[in-house]
C-alpha cells in the first residue's frame, strides 16, 4: 500500500483554559487523499485541536506543519492562506443573500466583484465534486443540507485543500447524508485532506479511511478503519469496555396516557407549524418523533407542556383511573403537576433549560421548588439529587458548587436531562436528549429512558439519529412540514422508508 503524504503534522500541541488541559502534548498527522475520523468523548479536546488548525485558538506550545513547512495560524483568515477550511455545525450565512453572494462575501479580490464570473467558478466546483447548488438561490429558501453545501463550496472557492467538518450529518436525512458522503469521497479522490468529527460510529465505519482517537485531551493512537470496529473504537475513546446495545424491552401494562387530536399551531408570525396532527402516546412505551429540522417537533412538545399557544385541536391527559383532563388552556405549572415533564435540550442549553450562574444543586431546586416548597426549609434534597445525577450520569465537574456555565456542553446537557427524569414524571417529553453527546454518555441516557419506560412512564423522544430511533422506540411518528406523514412500528421500520417519509407526505400509517 502506498504511503500517504501528510498535509498537516501536529507536533506536541498543548492548549489549556485556566486549570483545564484541553490538549495535552498531541502529535498526529492528517494525510492528503484521506478521510480521517477524529474520535473522542465530550471534552476530549477534538474541537479545540481543530480550532487551532482553523485559527480560532492558538496553541500554548507545540508546532504545526502544513505541507512540510512550519505554519503560524493566528486567525481564520490566516488558516485560509494555508488552505484550511472548517465547516462548523452552526452555519455562518446571510439569509437574504444568494449562495454566490455568500460564497464571495469578505473576499478581497482585485477590481470590481464579478458575480457572473463567481457563479461560473461555483458551477465548475459543483461539477467537479458532484454538488447540487443554484448560485442564484437565496439562503432563506434552502434546506439545511443545501446551506451546508454552500458552506463547503465557500471554503473550496477560497482554495481549501484541508477540510474539517464538525458533526456534518447532525441534521441531515439518510438520503442527504448519502449525497454528502459521495461528495466527500470525490474530494478525497481529488487529493484533499478531510477530517470529520462525529459521534455516529456507523458513519465512521462507512466513510472514513482512518480513525484517530483522543481521550481526556491526550492522543491515544490511530488505526485504519477497515481494521477496527465500533466496539473497539468506543473502548479506546472511553478507556474501558462499553456495552453498545440499546435494549427495547416489550411494553407492559400499556394504556393511553396522552391523546392528541387535530392539533394546529402557528408561530408568532402566523406561519403554520403543526397542521391537524393526531396521535396517542401510551404508558410503558417510547414514542419516537422523526423529522427534518423545523418540521414541528419543538412546537409539538411545547404544546403538550403548555408552553406553546394552540390554534385548534385537543390534547387530553388520561389518568390511571381513566379520568380525562384537557391540557389546552392549562398553564405549564398545572400541566407539570399532572406529571408531564419536558426535558428539552435546546440549541441554547443555558438560555432555555438552566441558569448558568447557578451551581448544580440550585438548578435542581429550580424544578423541585416549583411545587410550592418553602425555598429556605430544605437545602438537603436538591443537593442529594445533584449528587445522584452527577454519579449516575458521570457528569464531569470539579465539584457540585461549580457554576453550570463552566461545564462543557455535554455535561450541561446531562444536568438538564437528569433533572427532568428525577422529577418522577408520568409523561417524559425529551427533545435532542443526546445532541452532541459522545457515545458513552448517549448510551447512559438511552438506559435511563428505558428505565422510565419500564416504570410505566409515557416517553416521547424527539431524536436526530434514525439508527437510534429504530433501536430505541416502540413506535415512530414521522413529521414532514408540520403534518404527520406516518406512524410506524420501531422494530419493523426501515431507515430509508423513514427518510422518504421525512421529506414527502405519505407512507404507511398505523391505524390509531
Amino acid at each position: 500500500m502506498e504511503k500517504k503524504t501528510a498535509a498537516v503534522e501536529l507536533r506536541n500541541i498543548t492548549k489549556t483554559f485556566g486549570t483545564v488541559v484541553a490538549n495535552d502534548n498531541v502529535s498526529m498527522d492528517i494525510n492528503k487523499g484521506e478521510i480521517l475520523a477524529l474520535l473522542g468523548e465530550n471534552g476530549s479536546g477534538k474541537t479545540t485541536l481543530m480550532n487551532m488548525l482553523s485559527g480560532i485558538y492558538y496553541p500554548d506550545s507545540g508546532k504545526i506543519f502544513i505541507n512540510g513547512e512550519e505554519a503560524f495560524i493566528s486567525s481564520p483568515g490566516e488558516a485560509f492562506k494555508y488552505g484550511i477550511g472548517m465547516i462548523h455545525q452552526h452555519f455562518k450565512l446571510v439569509d437574504v443573500m444568494t449562495a454566490a453572494e455568500n460564497i464571495v462575501l469578505g473576499l478581497r479580490e482585485k477590481g470590481r466583484l464579478n458575480l457572473a464570473a463567481a457563479s461560473k467558478k461555483i458551477r465548475e466546483i459543483c461539477d467537479a465534486y458532484g454538488f447540487e447548488v443554484d448560485p442564484d438561490q437565496k439562503i432563506y429558501n434552502m434546506s439545511v443540507s443545501q446551506k451546508q453545501t454552500v458552506e463547503i463550496i465557500k471554503v473550496l472557492y477560497r482554495g481549501a485543500d484541508i477540510l474539517i467538518l464538525d458533526e456534518p450529518t447532525a441534521v441531515l436525512t439518510p438520503q442527504e447524508t448519502d449525497k454528502l458522503f459521495a461528495v466527500l469521497r470525490n474530494m478525497r479522490d481529488a487529493g484533499k485532506a478531510i477530517v470529520i468529527i462525529t459521534h455516529k460510529m456507523h458513519e465512521v465505519e462507512e466513510l472514513s479511511d482512518r480513525v484517530a482517537v483522543l481521550r481526556r485531551g491526550a492522543y491515544i493512537g490511530d488505526m485504519m478503519t477497515k481494521d477496527t470496529n465500533a466496539q473497539e473504537m468506543t473502548n479506546l475513546m472511553v478507556g474501558h469496555t462499553v456495552t453498545l446495545n440499546i435494549d427495547r424491552p416489550e411494553p407492559v401494562n400499556v394504556h393511553r396516557r396522552i391523546e392528541v387530536k387535530d392539533l394546529t399551531v402557528r408561530d408568532t408570525e402566523g406561519i403554520l407549524k403543526l397542521d391537524h396532527v393526531s396521535f396517542h402516546a401510551d404508558t410503558g412505551e417510547i414514542l419516537g418523533i422523526a423529522g427534518i429540522s423545523g418540521s414541528g417537533q419543538k412546537e409539538l412538545l411545547e404544546a403538550i407542556a403548555g408552553l406553546q399557544p394552540v390554534e385548534s385541536g385537543s390534547i387530553t391527559y388520561i389518568g390511571d383511573n381513566g379520568g380525562r383532563t384537557e391540557l389546552i388552556g392549562k398553564d405549564p405549572l398545572e400541566i407539570s403537576a399532572l406529571g408531564v415533564a419536558l426535558s428539552f435540550v435546546p440549541e441554547d442549553r443555558l438560555g432555555m433549560g438552566l441558569l448558568g450562574s447557578m451551581d448544580i444543586p440550585d438548578n435542581m431546586m429550580l424544578r423541585s421548588y416549583r411545587s410550592g416548597h418553602n425555598i429556605f426549609t430544605d437545602q438537603k434534597a436538591p443537593r442529594e439529587l445533584a449528587e445522584k445525577v452527577v454519579k449516575d450520569l458521570e457528569i464531569n465537574t470539579p465539584g457540585l458548587s461549580t457554576p453550570v456555565s463552566n461545564l462543557s456542553g455535554g455535561n450541561v446537557q446531562k444536568v438538564l436531562v437528569g433533572r427532568e427524569i428525577a422529577s418522577a414524571p408520568t409523561v417524559l417529553l425529551t427533545a435532542y436528549a443526546v445532541r452532541g453527546l459522545d457515545i458513552n454518555s448517549s448510551y447512559t441516557i438511552y438506559h435511563l429512558l428505558n428505565e422510565q419506560k419500564e416504570r410505566g412512564v409515557a416517553v416521547i423522544y424527539v431524536g436526530e439519529d434514525l439508527d437510534v430511533l429504530l433501536e430505541l422506540c416502540d413506535r415512530i411518528l414521522v413529521l414532514c412540514g408540520g403534518k404527520v406523514s406516518g406512524i410506524v412500528q420501531g422494530k419493523d421500520a426501515q431507515k430509508r422508508e423513514i427518510g422518504m417519509m421525512m421529506t414527502k407526505i405519505g407512507g404507511d400509517t398505523e391505524n390509531e
